[in-house]
């Protein structure tokens, strides 16, 4: 009786019958688990007991349907629920909600895979530069291009940039602020980021070579979209941005913007998504999502560092950087996290050539001669491709 004026063809009318998909790691017996997927199908859709719902086009179009349920192990299940693509509504926010909104609050659920349809893949946000543009840009067609950081936090403005010089130097392709960098008294934002830019870009009119320097804009987000802009009046030739802190539509958005500039996610304020068996899997986390919002490579912590990802979960994350989405380009996996030169040999075994090979205060201990220590890193890097061909 309370839906009685409910026009079921209206709304029949309205729906393409498209459908995205979204596979979920339950834990639990095999009840338990079926229990969590119906619970999802509802809670992430009309958020209302189905038993309640008017018989016909709500039920059987509106709430997710489990497509696929399959065991994984003895107290794992993988399950496919699809949703239809109109209730994202065109927004990438409405899209994030309905994979993980209510559901983020439950226990035992992980979001395994995402599978957007053509349409919802509308409403993201196309990578500019991907793989492919940046080595274009650093000018490094085969080997994995050499990314560090500027660091300790601390450092003048002046001694940042000092330390910019000396990495393009000694053959960095990437240097970028360390993601703690923001507008601090000791390091002013408009003063890094034109002495640090402007020491990168004098190396390379000496040396002939691409080096860039991408500063970290992540700010409240009042000034995050001017910062972004003012990065590139200053001489910035990337961004780098923490979709934790600003959130993932502002990195659609900075993306959509086209400044002209390659974006580079880091991972700093979502590690709690992934390191427990629920929430979301490293794989979509630090790959799937920073490519739908529009990076252009993701940072993300390697095994064998300071964080405590495995090496399976490290290539989920770079499978997911690179493997066919849409039309999607490919985006460089950046494996971080307290790497040294030794752990070179075994990124390029396990990862290949496409990726971006982050070593930041190891570039520090190698020796006293900095600008040594990074030509050592870049004949490691060469050794280990040579060694893999």
């Amino acid at each position: 009786m309370f839906f009685e004026d409910f026009d079921h063809s209206r709304l029949e009318n309205q729906l393409s019958g498209n459908r995205f998909r979204v596979i979920y790691r339950l834990s639990g017996n095999e009840t338990t688990a079926k229990e969590k997927a119906a619970d999802i199908c509802a809670e992430q859709t009309v958020e209302f007991p189905v038993r309640l719902l008017p018989p016909g086009v709500i039920q059987e179009k509106i709430v997710g349907h489990v497509e696929d349920f399959q065991q994984q192990n003895e107290t794992t299940w993988l399950a496919t629920i699809s949703y239809p693509d109109e209730i994202a509504a065109g927004e990438f926010t409405q899209f994030l909600n309905v994979v993980f909104g209510n559901i983020s609050i439950k226990q035992g659920i992980q979001v395994a895979e995402i599978q957007p349809s053509p349409e919802i893949l509308k409403h993201c946000s196309s990578p500019q530069f991907g793989i492919a543009g940046i080595r274009r840009l650093v000018g490094v067609p085969i080997r994995p291009p050499l990314f560090t950081a500027l660091k300790p936090m601390g450092l003048s403005a002046q001694n940042l940039a000092r330390l910019a010089e000396q990495f393009a130097k000694g053959g960095i392709d990437l240097i970028k602020d360390d993601h703690g960098l923001s507008n601090q008294c000791f390091a002013p934002f408009e003063e890094r980021v034109a002495r640090c830019a402007d020491a990168v870009h004098n190396i390379n009119a000496q040396t002939n070579r691409n080096a860039i320097y991408i500063p970290n804009i992540t700010a409240p987000i009042e000034l995050f979209f001017d910062r972004a802009v003012r990065a590139k009046e200053l001489g910035a030739d990337g961004l780098m941005v923490t979709p934790g802190l600003v959130g993932w539509d502002a990195l659609r958005r900075l993306a959509q913007m086209k400044l002209g500039l390659p974006i580079i996610a880091h991972p700093a304020f979502i590690g709690s998504y992934a390191i427990n068996p629920q929430g979301i899997s490293c794989r979509v986390l630090f790959g799937t999502l920073m490519r739908l919002a529009g990076a252009d490579a993701t940072i993300f912590p390697n095994y064998g560092g300071r964080f405590p990802l495995s090496q399976e979960d490290c290539r989920e994350i770079v499978l997911a950087s690179r493997e066919k989405l849409g039309t999607l380009p490919a985006i460089f996996p950046c494996p971080a996290g307290g790497m040294e030169l030794k752990n070179i040999q075994g990124m390029v075994q396990n990862y290949g050539n496409d990726m971006l090979v982050l070593i930041g205060s190891g570039l520090f201990s190698h020796s006293n001669n900095l600008v040594n220590n990074c030509r050592v890193f870049l004949e490691e890097i060469e050794q280990s491709c040579s060694a893999t061909s």
